[in-house]
């Protein structure tokens, strides 16, 4: 139990961050969550002990001031996009509120570190109309290069991504009963942020690469999984984890040549993004493309469409009949028959 001040020497910072996540799972905030809470907290401490000149599990407290957390965000920040240093902003500037209620310091030294400001978050699908049919190909076609392939498992993963637009978290969190349903009418059921709960539709190609995968997964491991079984495992068996699932995306990207069409920092969101663009460039509502995506703001939504539109503009702005109808018409400085 972390000493909030009450006669005691500041506490460790490492014992604080233990009794901060304690009190946030209280809240019964999802497990990828709470992950994200430990690894920006962990992430600014170990800036903040390399510019104390201490081991990380020595800091206290009281020596994480202003001065020290903004040269540890200055280089907690050097290798990460604006978005992640904002998220650790935030948990950080959280974390010092919970323990300036707790009394174990004094007030909350964030306001000092500069927090990145960032621009309207813009879809970034995969570029290139053909690029998920090509994905897929390639992958049906024959086995990225892998000490023990598992081709099954591979096209399942990234062709429920794309037909679902399923974020890496939900996807890490499914279990094998979230897929139910008579065949040809199966629905997977996703929780997604805050514990909101959606249903997803499965058309029969999907469903036949999942229950492809299921079936090799039994032969691989000697038993059918059971229902409350991660869907998707890695090679060993243990469910998948985030880093293992962003690094098959990106093998698999590698294997279908397409790794230079994929927005730097996306990896599987692009195959979010890419479901979603779909769905706008295909005619779908802004309110059926919210609860696809789960999202919980129509402006998130809409973005998408505002982006088609922009998107069907410019390609009917590079017709080569347009080239030629500009060499033709008059100029736009001089009005016909003037």
């Amino acid at each position: 139990m972390v000493d909030a001040g009450r006669g005691g020497a500041s506490p460790r910072v490492v014992e604080a961050v233990e009794e901060y996540l304690v009190a946030r799972a209280a809240g019964k905030p999802s497990p990828h969550t709470l992950a994200a809470y430990r690894r920006d907290l962990e992430g600014v401490l170990r800036c903040a002990a390399r510019v104390l000149g201490e081991d990380p599990g020595r800091v206290r407290l009281a020596q994480v001031d202003g001065a020290v957390l903004r040269r540890a965000f200055a280089e907690f920040a050097a290798e990460r996009a604006a978005s992640s240093v904002v998220r650790a902003w935030s948990t950080w500037n959280g974390f010092f509120g919970f323990w300036v209620a707790e009394g174990a310091v004094e007030g909350n030294p964030m306001p000092a570190v500069r927090r990145p400001r960032l621009s309207p978050s813009q879809p970034k699908p995969l570029m290139g109309e053909d690029t998920p049919e090509r994905l897929l190909e390639a992958l049906a076609a024959g086995c990225r290069r892998a000490r023990d392939p598992w081709p099954e498992r591979d096209m399942a993963v990234l062709a429920l991504a794309l037909l679902t637009g399923l974020r890496s978290a939900e996807m890490l969190s499914l279990r094998v009963e979230a897929i139910s349903g008579r065949p040809g009418e199966r629905r997977v059921r996703v929780v997604g942020k805050g514990g909101l709960t959606r249903s997803l539709p499965i058309e029969p190609p999907l469903e036949a690469l999942v229950d492809a995968y299921l079936r090799t997964r039994a032969i691989r491991f000697g038993a059918a999984p059971k229902g409350g079984d991660a869907l998707l495992v890695d090679n060993r068996g243990a469910p998948l984890r985030r880093g293992g699932l962003q690094y098959l995306v990106r093998q698999c990207y590698r294997h279908a040549g397409v790794h230079d069409r994929v927005a730097r920092g996306t990896l599987v969101h692009a195959l979010r993004h890419t479901f979603a663009t779909r769905l706008a460039e295909d005619g779908a509502s802004v309110t059926e493309i919210m609860r696809l995506l789960g999202h919980t703001s129509i402006t998130s939504s809409q973005s998408y469409i505002d982006v088609t539109a922009a998107a069907q503009r410019e390609a009917a702005r590079s017709n080569r009949t347009y080239a030629a109808l500009r060499r033709l018409a008059p100029s736009e400085a001089e009005p016909a028959g003037g």
